[in-house]
């Protein structure tokens, strides 16, 4: 089979998957990548080696062989506005595909008065791709409610999403054989300091629990247009010998604090697409706390079981499940290893690839799809 994924920049967000298909498929995987970026998310790895990269940006060979591949490969998967004129090719021979992509509608309605959306779905209805062998993948649990309110992909959207490394030889019980102490708990946030990321939730949490007496420390990793006035805002609530700004780190760093922190905020609204984070956190041993309207959350975690969701936007949902934690460090310690043992057994790269692979071959023969949950289940 020979599979060809089209994608704006080949990434540690997207490499591992890559790597994933390469030793799968070998030669018979492709990925082009469309755009030249020089923007890789705080990875210092060079991915521009890969064996299975085509840049169709660099030059007119690479982007006629791109082309040819579109029209002679036995299933592509596109992702982004970018990969329109490659999909138009493909869907006019009415080929086997894969749309890859978040929820469109992040900001609501208002998303439509976007070129970019209104050219997609004018060319998906004008050229009658319902009728033809296109399927959605969702990197987002929004995605299919997005998609079928636009009237697209209906009875055609499984679940998908990005996929980091995940370290199969992580052994969560020896890395971390103490019980977490609800006398020190550490937590840890790491995004962007944008609006929709909320960074002021935290350290509003922050302060509530030093006003309730809790033992703790808050890092919060990265930079941006806010952090100032977040370092303010630690300052006048009163913590800011709790709360502790880390800056920018290399990609590395962050997944070995992680491992460090007890307990991950994620605190972003619905503007978060999926949301890498919360796999890494998952992946190395950091209970994840997510908000609910972040696209990977429905998908990653169950409540309770392998992490807690808080609703988005709301401090006393926050600060209700953080205490939970805290007063019951061995439920925080089981949550953590349960989120674990999803990414490793559920949500890898290497399951994602095999997952693709059988859902391909149960869409060839028309046969029931057989995952129930996680990558390819049905959206």
């Amino acid at each position: 089979m020979k599979l060809v994924f089209y994608s704006i920049i080949l990434n540690h967000h997207q490499a591992c998957l890559a790597d994933a298909f390469y030793k799968i498929l070998g030669d018979d995987y492709a990925f082009v990548e469309l755009k030249e970026s020089y923007q890789n998310k705080g990875s210092l790895e060079d991915f521009s080696k890969r064996p299975y990269l085509i840049r169709a940006w660099l030059s007119a060979d690479n982007y006629d062989k791109s082309i040819e591949l579109a029209k002679v490969s036995e299933v592509c998967v596109f992702s982004g506005y970018e990969s329109l004129p490659f999909q138009k090719v493909r869907m006019d021979l009415e080929l086997l595909s894969f749309d890859m992509s978040e929820r469109w509608l992040k900001k609501g309605w208002v998303n439509l008065l976007s070129p970019r959306i209104i050219k997609m779905f004018w060319v998906y209805h004008r050229g009658r791709w319902s009728r033809k062998p296109i399927y959605k993948l969702c990197c987002s649990a929004f995605t299919k409610r997005d998609m079928n309110l636009l009237g697209m992909y209906k009875q055609k959207c499984y679940k998908w999403g990005y996929f980091t490394n995940v370290d199969k030889s992580f052994d969560f019980s020896l890395s971390k054989q103490e019980m977490p102490s609800s006398k020190n708990i550490s937590l840890m946030w790491c995004a962007r300091f944008l609006d929709w990321k909320h960074p002021e939730l935290p350290i509003h949490l922050a302060a509530k629990l030093m006003s309730k007496g809790y033992r703790f420390t808050l890092d919060m990793y990265g930079e941006g247009g806010k952090l100032e006035n977040m370092k303010k805002l630690a300052k006048d609530l009163s913590v800011e010998h709790l709360v502790f700004f880390k800056g920018n780190v290399p990609n590395d760093q962050i997944l070995e604090a992680m491992r460090s922190h007890d307990i991950f905020l994620f605190t972003s609204d619905k503007q978060e697409g999926w949301g890498a984070v919360a796999n890494e956190a998952m992946s190395n041993g950091c209970c994840l706390v997510g908000s609910n309207e972040i696209g990977s959350i429905p998908f990653l975690l169950t409540n309770k079981e392998n992490g807690l969701i808080f609703q988005s936007c709301d401090i006393e949902s926050l600060t209700d499940n953080v205490m939970y934690l805290m007063d019951h460090p061995e439920e925080l310690r089981r949550l953590a290893e349960a989120g674990v043992r999803t990414m490793q057994n559920i949500w890898s790269p290497e399951y994602a690839a095999k997952s693709l692979s059988e859902l391909i071959n149960c869409l060839q023969k028309g046969q029931k799809i057989a995952f129930k949950q996680g990558p390819c289940s049905i959206a």
